[in-house]
């Protein structure tokens, strides 16, 4: 199942939850992650179902080679066989109007991004690493390298860990929070923890961007979404910005 949410500025966004795919278990249903273990024949029916739900076509969405860093690329057209491997990037930023842009995770943060007027679009993987390196900073300012202006920028994170069960050990916390104070934070069982989102927020609002919004689901609380570190085994969500 998609949940989709359009823009009055043309906009689009989108996040999975784990129902109405294929794959079997410990993968289902919706599996949407090509490195997980999962059979390719599945992903790939899996992500043309996704894409058909969402009105697009299978072969205009953009994947990337995720590795919690902090790397952007700018893209104009799916990778293809031109590109071999796929780069290892966190993030990717294009201007193609029609071009989605999908980002991957179980836990982490997915980052959408949209300047409709300069007619930018970004989507980011922000794990705890990710984070830190401030990924999500670099893909703004590679929008604005577009064209695309901090202000105008439209922001949507899905569903992650929440800071309540991402919990971490004490010094983890504490060289977290040294880089991103916002990101501090304590479990419901009182012991330390770090609230990836929280920073992703205070950074984009750092950033100029104020036109936020964030899912309220976590993924370790939700049995409906994939969770690495409820499961390890698992399953990958997606989500998908493009301009219409």
């Amino acid at each position: 199942m998609i949940g989709q949410r359009g823009h009055a500025s043309g906009a689009h966004f989108a996040f999975t939850d784990r129902w109405g795919g294929v794959s079997a278990a410990p993968y289902e249903e919706l599996n949407l992650g090509g490195a997980v273990g999962d059979d390719p024949e599945a992903v790939r029916t899996n992500r043309e179902s996704a894409a058909g739900s969402l009105g697009l076509e299978a072969g205009r969405v953009v994947w990337m080679n995720q590795v919690h860093g902090a790397d952007v690329a700018v893209v104009d057209g799916p990778w293809g066989a031109r590109v071999s491997p796929v780069p290892e990037v966190d993030a990717i930023v294009t201007r193609e109007r029609g071009l989605a842009l999908a980002v991957l995770t179980a836990d982490c943060t997915p980052v959408l991004l949209a300047d409709p007027v300069a007619g930018v679009v970004g989507a980011a993987h922000a794990g705890r690493p990710g984070m830190v390196a401030g990924i999500v900073p670099a893909a703004v300012r590679a929008m604005v390298g577009l064209g695309a202006e901090p202000s105008r920028i439209v922001a949507r994170t899905g569903p992650a860990v929440c800071g309540r069960c991402y919990e971490v050990p004490e010094a983890m916390r504490a060289e977290v929070a040294a880089v991103e104070p916002a990101a501090h934070a304590e479990t419901s069982w009182g012991t330390p923890a770090v609230d990836v989102t929280a920073g992703v927020h205070a950074q984009l609002d750092r950033l100029g961007v104020h036109d936020r919004e964030q899912s309220p689901v976590c993924t370790r609380e939700s049995k409906d979404h994939f969770s690495y570190r409820r499961d390890r085994t698992t399953g990958r969500l997606a989500g998908y910005v493009w301009l219409g």
